[in-house]
């Protein structure tokens, strides 16, 4: 097939129940009729998949090995990519499923939360040329010695940036839940507005703070990349919402994540050590100014045995955090619950000057 080749990912809210599977794979041979050049499509496991799994291994061994957790939770992403593949082939669309060693990736060997540190393409540009599909399935690589390792939560983006920029892509098509980047949750903000043109500075502020539309280290790829991010909605039509690229309008936004945790240390030396411990486990974490206060950004980690492993002396829950942008510029404020940051989000956002978002004229954020 002649043509360069195109990426797109799905994630796992296109895939609830078996329908999804043959929408999508419907969805994939539309795209391969109307343009020249295979695809490679990367794709999340099902809702609840991974969460399943990891329980699961809670079950057998409360305190696992980071490696063991790499190596079971990379399954639910391999299971949905051969379950797209058998409704592609259903479908009359070739494909293969290139996954593990057999992709490229190589990461670092911080096993459950891996940073890419380099690229082979050769597997992919074979697997491209003989196939009209090649399915990937996303948040997987291998260390330097070939151990499996996981990119973490929400990492399918960034598999899906670093496939194409494996391939030469100029970019890459996002499908999550959401048609793309908003003011707010749009799932919990009445009112939050469609983005239409995300800077990579900006999407990379949100997803620091805890927006899950799109994956941070998968932003900063992008942008080392020169890939743009298209981001469309999951489910048909396959709505297209939002760019993020290298231009865009300053925006005010409300960012809430109700599994994110504020946790407050006796002292501010405390607080720099367990953050710098955070990152240097490739977790996300922001150090909040006017106290001892550390964000563990996203949830899915288990922040007691973190401490424990590590030696430090745990934090205390401080909250929810719920953060306001103004440009380039983070406010954080801290709920005393999830039903409270969802409370506080609403009010945060009530109170943002009606306009029409993407204009270019920033949202004022009054009051705050």
């Amino acid at each position: 097939m002649s043509g360069a080749a195109r990426v797109l990912k799905f994630g796992g809210s296109s895939f609830a129940g078996p329908d999804g599977y043959a929408r999508v794979a419907d969805a994939v041979g539309r795209r391969l009729r109307e343009g020249s050049g295979p695809l490679a499509v990367v794709v999340s496991a099902g809702p609840g998949e991974t969460e399943a799994l990891r329980e699961r291994l809670l079950g057998v061994d409360p305190r696992p090995e980071d490696e063991t957790l790499a190596g079971l939770l990379t399954l639910a992403d391999t299971t949905g990519a051969q379950l797209l593949a058998a409704a592609l082939h259903r479908a009359g669309v070739g494909s293969t499923v290139l996954a593990g060693a057999r992709l490229g990736l190589v990461s670092d060997a911080v096993f459950a939360r891996a940073r890419l540190v380099r690229t082979d393409p050769g597997p992919l540009a074979s697997a491209l040329a003989a196939h009209e599909v090649v399915v990937v399935p996303g948040g997987q690589a291998v260390d330097g010695r070939g151990r499996p390792t996981w990119l973490g939560k929400n990492s399918s983006d960034l598999s899906a940036v670093a496939v194409a920029a494996a391939v030469g892509a100029r970019r890459c098509e996002i499908h999550s839940d959401v048609d793309g980047v908003y003011s707010a949750d749009p799932h919990l903000v009445p009112g939050a507005r469609l983005l239409p043109l995300v800077s990579y500075d900006t999407a990379s502020l949100l997803s620091l703070h805890g927006a899950k539309v799109i994956h941070r280290r998968a932003v900063e790829m992008a942008r080392r990349c020169g890939v743009e991010l298209v981001l469309r909605h999951a489910l048909p039509p396959f709505a297209r919402g939002s760019r993020v690229g290298a231009r865009g309008a300053p925006v005010s936004a409300v960012v809430l994540d109700r599994r994110s945790a504020a946790l407050r240390y006796r002292t501010e030396e405390e607080a720099d050590r367990a953050f710098a411990a955070l990152r240097a486990a490739n977790a996300e974490a922001v150090r909040l100014d006017g106290g001892p206060l550390v964000v563990a950004v996203g949830g899915f980690l288990d922040l007691a045995e973190f401490h424990r492993r590590r030696g430090l002396v745990p934090g205390e829950a401080a909250g929810v955090p719920v953060t306001v942008l103004r440009g380039p510029v983070a406010t954080t404020r801290l709920a005393a619950d999830a039903d409270g940051a969802v409370a506080l989000a609403r009010r945060l956002h009530a109170t943002f000057d009606e306009g029409p978002a993407g204009t270019g004229r920033p949202l004022r954020l009054a009051g705050v």
